[in-house]
C-alpha cells in the first residue's frame, strides 16, 4: 500500500470514528451555542489525550487499557464525570431567565477535551484495537510516516467538532435563547445517557469478574 492510500485510509476510518455520537459530540454542540469556535479548543484538549496515547500504545500501553480492572475503573470514573457535567448543564439553564445570564457549561473546553477523552472508555478501547493498528501500519513508513498520521487523524477531530460547534452556534443564532436551552436540555440528557451506560458497562464487568 502507498502512503497516500494509508492517509486516504486513516482519514475515512477517524472520519467514520468521529462521527459517532458521544460525550464530546454532546458537550461540543452545547458549548457551541455561545462559541461558534470552540470546536476547536475542544479538539486542541483531546489532542493533548491522544498524541501522548497513540506513542504509548505503540510502546505496549494495548496490554495495559484491554485489563477487565483499567476498563471497570475508567468506566466508572468517566460515568461520574459525565454525571456531573449533564448535571452542570441543567442547572445553567435553570439559573438562566434571558439571553444575557445564559451560561452553558461554564469550563474551559481544553479542559473538557481532556476530562472526556481521557475518562471515555471506548475511546481508550479503540485506540487499543482500531487506532493500534493504524499506528503499526504508520510506523513502518518511518518516523515522519507516524507523525503525518497522528496529524491527519487528529485534524479529521478537528475538522468534525469545529463543524458541530459552527453548525450549533448558527442554530441558535437564528432562533435565539430558546433553542440554546433546548439545545443545552438535550445534550445534558445526552451525557446522562452516556454516564449511565458507562456505569452500567463498568458494573456489568465488574460483577462477572466478581462471579
Amino acid at each position: 500500500m502507498t502512503f497516500l492510500l494509508f492517509l486516504i485510509k486513516v482519514f475515512v476510518i477517524s472520519f467514520s470514528g468521529a462521527m459517532q455520537p458521544g460525550p464530546i459530540t454532546a458537550a461540543t454542540i452545547n458549548l457551541g451555542t455561545k462559541n461558534r469556535f470552540v470546536g476547536l479548543a475542544i479538539a486542541v484538549g483531546h489532542g493533548i489525550i491522544e498524541f501522548p496515547l497513540m506513542i504509548l500504545i505503540i510502546l505496549g500501553l494495548k496490554q495495559f487499557l484491554q485489563l477487565t480492572l483499567t476498563q471497570i475503573i475508567i468506566g466508572m470514573a468517566g460515568g461520574v464525570v459525565l454525571l456531573i457535567m449533564a448535571g452542570s448543564m441543567i442547572k445553567s439553564v435553570k439559573r438562566s431567565t434571558s439571553s444575557d445570564d445564559y451560561k452553558p457549561l461554564k469550563n474551559n473546553p481544553v479542559f473538557i477535551g481532556i476530562i472526556l477523552s481521557a475518562s471515555n472508555p471506548y475511546f481508550l478501547i479503540w485506540w487499543a484495537t482500531i487506532g493500534l493498528a493504524l499506528a503499526t501500519n504508520a510506523v513502518e513508513f518511518g518516523v515522519w510516516g507516524f507523525l503525518l498520521f497522528a496529524v491527519v487523524h487528529w485534524s479529521v477531530d478537528c475538522i468534525w467538532l469545529l463543524l458541530l460547534s459552527w453548525a450549533s452556534h448558527k442554530g441558535t443564532q437564528i432562533f435565539g435563547t430558546k433553542l440554546r436551552k433546548i439545545v443545552s436540555l438535550f445534550c445534558a440528557f445526552a451525557l446522562i445517557f452516556f454516564g449511565l451506560f458507562f456505569l452500567r458497562d463498568a458494573f456489568t464487568r465488574l460483577i462477572i469478574t466478581a462471579f
